[in-house]
């Protein structure tokens, strides 16, 4: 039986936990709150973990996979230490910055635990079309975890073995950073229509847009999604939040002496995002939305 220990059932750990089940796996999961753990196994129809020492009655090696904020994976692997054993494979699915997973490559080491940093990508849709996972870490551990992946990615090809650990989160911050730039582009297109002299029909823009277009793309189709979502935006607040990536991106180019001032002008851009009420950060608001569900806030 495959099996999977998923700690973290927030919207990624729950679409990972949908395309398992529905692949013949077995999947065990915990959330620190029990209505969250009623909700997963009542929704996706999985077996729920009430503590992390639950862990002790299954044999290893166990395959743990964390799917929670990067700002709590240490709290949660100092939770999970004491239950898991030499040969025992912990995979951080989350956005963490690739020095904090080299440091915990070489923590779980020196107990003979191994670690695999994986960078995610496809938002909760990829529950159905599949993911795209950027992987770092020992490569023979890789290999033992390769059907995993297999069985999650887009059209079973949709990953990656990239190199030594915390090359898989290095590769996910930097498709994050590119993510921001061209959202930020889209979003500035969109600004500039809207300004226009023309009385555009804006969702029909991006739907011939995502049509044979030089520019068709996931995120232009996700806009077209946004627009039947929330209408013309007008009730959408153009407030746009940074998770992190966009941050290291910027840092790593001025240790690394790598010009992205794109990358670095987008991130920069979410700043003022906060300060006024432009239509591009409301596209990008609803694009945040529509890929991973990141709240939205409405005008009052």
């Amino acid at each position: 039986m495959k099996t999977l220990f998923l700690i973290g059932l927030g919207r990624m750990g729950s679409a990972l936990a949908y395309r398992l089940k529905n692949r013949g796996w077995e999947i065990y999961g915990y959330s620190r709150t029990q209505t969250t753990r009623e909700r997963a196994k009542k929704d996706l129809g999985i077996k729920v973990l009430n503590s992390y020492e639950n862990l002790k009655n299954f044999p290893s090696p166990k395959t743990v996979w964390l799917m929670v904020p990067h700002t709590a994976v240490d709290e949660v692997l100092q939770n999970l230490k004491p239950f898991l054993n030499k040969g025992d494979t912990v995979i951080d699915g989350g956005n963490s910055y690739y020095k904090d997973s080299q440091r915990r490559y070489r923590e779980l080491k020196e107990v003979d635990v191994n670690f695999l940093d994986v960078g995610v990508s496809g938002g909760i849709l990829g529950k159905d079309t599949g993911f795209s996972f950027m992987i770092g870490g020992d490569e023979e551990v890789f290999k033992k975890h390769e059907k995993l992946f297999k069985d999650l990615a887009y059209e079973e090809k949709g990953y990656a073995y990239l190199g030594s650990s915390g090359a898989g989160h290095f590769a996910k911050m930097v498709h994050n950073g590119i993510e921001y730039g061209i959202m930020e582009a889209i979003a500035e297109g969109f600004e500039l229509l809207k300004k226009s002299p023309f009385d555009y029909d804006l969702r029909e823009v991006a739907r011939v847009y995502s049509q044979g277009s030089v520019i068709r793309s996931f995120l232009i189709d996700l806009l077209v999604k946004a627009f039947e979502d929330f209408g013309d935006l007008e009730d959408v607040e153009g407030y746009v939040e940074d998770s992190g990536e966009g941050r290291w991106c910027v840092k790593e180019s001025v240790e690394l002496g790598a010009p992205i001032p794109v990358i670095a002008q987008s991130f920069y851009e979410r700043f003022s995002s906060r300060e006024k009420d432009l239509f591009k950060n409301k596209v990008l608001a609803v694009l945040r939305y529509e890929f991973g569900r990141h709240r939205v806030k409405k005008k009052d």
